[in-house]
């Protein structure tokens, strides 16, 4: 069993301890050290005094050589990090070997945004006022970062909040999901063997959430990044201190529109990929798919035939496809909306039954009631929803009915088709004959709406976690 201390600059006692759990068979995997109030002053103002003494401030030089190192440690380990995620989160081996070398990626992003990183000229001599003037801007680091992360990456996601703030030169305290703690933690040990100074990255897995609401809204907080739910990320943003600035990535109900003319063999094994994928516990996952009404077969026939061909079942066999949900009462959630869903008239096509108390059937219902919760709300689980329209401008207006808009995918050949829907389309980016979670880590990721505020992508937060500061010379000789 793995026991990890206090990893906050602090030498106050733990205040109490974190068990965490393997969500396949709920055994115990770790015993974690929490911190309470009274490690909070410890760990922020030792983090804002490495802010304010801007003659410590790391250089681009430097901070490229913490993070090159610590590309090539986790290159080094992609099998023991691989193990440890999938082991922590329940993702499958094969998914969370690739979450790892992203990371890797990520690392190297980074480097490639600090090294490229510039200001502007700002205009000037245009009119009398600005005559015998220079004007140009210097990127500085906006200041101390918290950031509050989420299970479902519990390694990239770390790797997309805090590798961005070393990049920034921002000291960064992060809170892990607590359900997954421990990739956080190996990413932090990881920055400190690369020669990143200790205080500069702490984390800070606290003891309840009224501890974790006051850091995130103490005023020497400058940025908060955020990962999670809806609900959460609000609340705490309207909580905020006057002036820090902050970034959330909430959840989505993805839409996928299947136009008649689309390749199904094709739309069938991607969405079903983008719908199954780690258990649909993926903020962008496929979960409503419109098709219209006599082209609909087909698609159900395959999807079908593909979710049940999907192996479910422990996340450290590479053969297993599917793995578990985070907790058992996740499982019994999205059993109790399944359930329901099927009672107010929607049609079972296959599963709708949990396989174990941690472990539930990939699930396809067709044309559930549009105010049942699986229209309505992000399942967050294996579940993909079909619904049959009499014309596909009728699926862009139900997709858009909802307050979430995050990215939505149109498969078809017609090329006028996916323009048009591009640009009727509630979404902040739109796929075309591809599912609804692709990313790739140098992308702008965003949620509108309900689905968050600013923009993910490690070279964009970087960009969040920077100031653009103006120098204005003047000078006869201008």
């Amino acid at each position: 069993m793995i026991n990890h201390g206090v990893k906050i600059n602090s030498e106050t006692p733990k205040a109490g301890t974190l068990e965490v759990f393997n969500p396949y068979d709920r055994s115990k995997i770790a015993e974690i050290a929490t911190v309470g109030e009274q490690h909070l002053q410890d760990a922020l103002s030792s983090a804002e005094a490495l802010y304010l003494n801007k003659a410590g401030w790391m250089t681009v030089h430097q901070r490229v050589q913490v993070l090159e190192k610590t590309a090539e440690i986790i290159s080094a380990r992609v099998e023991e990090l691989t193990q440890l995620a999938a082991s922590e989160g329940g993702k499958p081996y094969l998914d969370s070997k690739v979450e790892i070398n992203r990371a890797i990626d990520g690392c190297k992003l980074a480097i490639e945004a600090i090294r490229n990183e510039h200001g502007e000229v700002i205009p000037m001599g245009g009119d009398r006022y600005s005559a015998n003037r220079a004007a140009f801007t210097l990127k500085e680091p906006i200041g101390v970062v918290v950031a509050v992360s989420a299970f479902n990456h519990p390694f990239n996601l770390i790797i997309h909040q805090v590798i961005a703030a070393v990049a920034a030169s921002c000291p960064v305290i992060v809170k892990p999901a607590s359900d997954t703690p421990l990739s956080c933690i190996a990413v932090r040990d990881i920055l400190i063997e690369a020669g990143l100074p200790e205080a500069w990255c702490q984390v800070f897995i606290s003891d309840n959430n009224t501890t974790a609401t006051k850091l995130v809204t103490d005023p020497r907080v400058s940025f908060f990044s955020f990962i999670g739910s809806a609900k959460i990320g609000w609340m705490l943003k309207s909580k905020l201190a006057p002036g820090t600035r902050c970034a959330l990535e909430h959840g989505g109900v993805a839409p996928a529109l299947v136009y008649p003319d689309a390749d199904y063999d094709d739309a069938v094994q991607l969405l079903g990929k983008g719908g199954f994928y780690h258990a649909g516990q993926v903020c962008v996952s496929v979960q409503r798919v419109y098709l219209q009404k006599g082209h609909s077969q087909d698609f159900i026939n395959g999807l079908k035939s593909l979710a049940e061909s999907l192996v479910v079942g422990d996340p450290l066999d590479d053969k297993t496809q599917v793995g578990p949900l985070i907790k058992p009462q996740e499982c019994q959630r999205i059993h109790e909306w399944v359930t329901a869903a099927i009672d107010a008239g929607a049609q079972l096509i296959t599963g709708g039954q949990p396989i174990s108390e941690t472990c539930y059937q990939p699930t396809i219902l067709l044309n559930p009631p549009l105010d049942a919760k699986v229209s309505q709300l992000e399942v967050f689980g294996p579940v993909i929803c079909i619904y049959e329209v009499d014309a596909m401008e009728e699926a862009i207006n139900l997709a858009n009915s909802l307050e979430v808009s995050f990215q939505a995918t149109v498969f078809t050949s017609n090329i006028d088709n996916a323009f048009y829907v591009r640009k009727h389309i509630n979404a902040a980016a739109v796929m075309v004959n591809d599912h609804t979670a692709f990313r790739i880590d140098g992308m702008p990721f965003a949620g509108l709406k309900h689905s968050g505020y600013g923009v993910g992508g490690i070279p964009h937060t970087i960009e969040d976690m920077q100031v653009d500061k103006m120098v204005v010379f003047k000078s006869p000789n201008l």
